[in-house]
């Protein structure tokens, strides 16, 4: 049986409703609302004037034998927009501003300022929905101070003649890792209103129906490692350490890590996740069970996180070289090779660090461009043979 799709639309008013009801939900790695207070208007006007909204995206998604969900694929801004012009809310910015978790950039340049962050907000329906499922409700139990009165001019009237299209996606299994390669290809293309995912919110996407990967994906401790880049901290970006040193287990080697993805590395981190998180392993990885073999990485991960204490490794680098050099030789031990790295001789280790570190500098190419894949490769080689070398066992 092929995957369904439902077309057709409801008035705004039963938008409302299925929204207070809970019959549709957000997907939990949707965190941020990103339109300012103009855009909201913008699209009132919009529907005022009886002008072409895009339709919403909804999915069918049975999570277990008792549970079923419907998901909003596509959407979030422009439901959230219906909702605050019902209740004549907006968010208050200084209460909510969100800060999104910047990855490095691999050139140790600034990050790109593609992303809209200065209207982000660390927000969601979910911050009112869960109030009460009544604008009564809703409004009585409002913080002080945390969202502001305005006036869209929307009655009862208006929400019940207008209309807003829907997709309703039905996927043609109910077997979860099924309905998750469906849903992680519907997340993948998603463009809503010109406004794409974030790449953490896109990464997340592919994983977030499997119960307990973004743990294994965004470990906590990792998130206090970070990278100081002239005027952005940058958070350590997990994922690119397990692909890179995926792909370095199955090889053997550095010499084909990366290959072919040098202007598109977020395409090969998206891979290696859904190698993982799918029901089809990438070739160009290894598999996630033979690296655990009963998918138990818990263990390993508390062991690198206290080796990360215990060695002193340091909280914030000034550059990615050193980044590199420090984390990809012990997450491959710990994690990829279950080994103990030697505390006791931690003395020797930053100093043998250390001086690859200013090796590295030294060379004026891989100063300027470590995103280089001959540069990466040789941190890589280098990282893991130090590490190899304060080994217990």
């Amino acid at each position: 049986m092929d995957n369904r799709v439902y077309y057709g639309q409801y008035s705004l008013m039963h938008w409302l409703e299925l929204i207070l009801k809970g019959n549709i939900i957000l997907p939990d790695y949707q965190r941020f609302f990103v339109w300012d207070e103009n855009r909201v208007k913008l699209l009132v006007e919009t529907f005022k004037k009886k002008q072409f909204v895009p339709p919403i995206i909804i999915g069918a998604f049975k999570k277990d034998e008792h549970t079923n969900q419907n998901l909003i694929l596509d959407g979030q801004q422009r439901l959230t927009t219906i909702l605050l012009a019902y209740l004549g809310l907006f968010p208050d910015s200084a209460t909510y501003i969100g800060t999104i978790e910047r990855l490095p950039n691999e050139n140790d340049d600034d990050v790109d300022d593609d992303e809209p962050v200065d209207t982000i907000l660390n927000w969601s329906m979910r911050n009112l929905t869960a109030k009460g499922k009544t604008k009564a409700d809703i409004l009585a139990k409002l913080g002080q101070g945390k969202y502001k009165s305005i006036n869209f001019d929307v009655n009862d009237e208006f929400l019940k003649k207008t209309f807003l299209g829907f997709s309703y996606l039905v996927p043609h299994t109910e077997d979860h890792d099924a309905q998750q390669q469906y849903y992680s290809s519907v997340f993948r293309n998603i463009n809503a209103q010109g406004q794409r995912l974030l790449p953490q919110e896109s990464r997340a996407s592919l994983y977030f129906l499997k119960n307990d990967l973004e743990k294994y994906f965004n470990p906590t401790f990792i998130k206090q490692i970070t990278i100081k880049n002239f005027s952005s901290v940058a958070v350590v970006d997990f994922v690119r350490f397990l692909a890179y040193l995926s792909q370095y287990v199955k090889e053997g080697s550095t010499s084909r890590v990366g290959r072919g993805f040098k202007s598109k590395m977020e395409d090969y981190y998206e891979e290696y996740i859904f190698s993982v998180a799918g029901d089809t392993a990438s070739p160009k990885f290894t598999e996630f069970t033979t690296i655990f073999p009963e998918g138990n990485y818990n263990q390993r991960f508390e062991r690198l996180e206290q080796t990360i204490n215990d060695l002193d490794i340091p909280k914030q680098f000034a550059s990615i070289i050193e980044m590199d050099t420090f984390l990809f030789g012990l997450i491959y031990s710990i994690v990829f090779q279950d080994k103990v790295v030697d505390a006791a001789q931690n003395s020797n280790l930053r100093n043998d660090i250390d001086a690859k570190i200013i090796e590295f500098k030294a060379d004026e190419g891989h100063r300027k461009a470590p995103s280089a894949l001959k540069y990466l490769r040789a941190r890589i080689d280098a990282s893991i043979e130090i590490y190899n070398k304060y080994l217990n066992g």
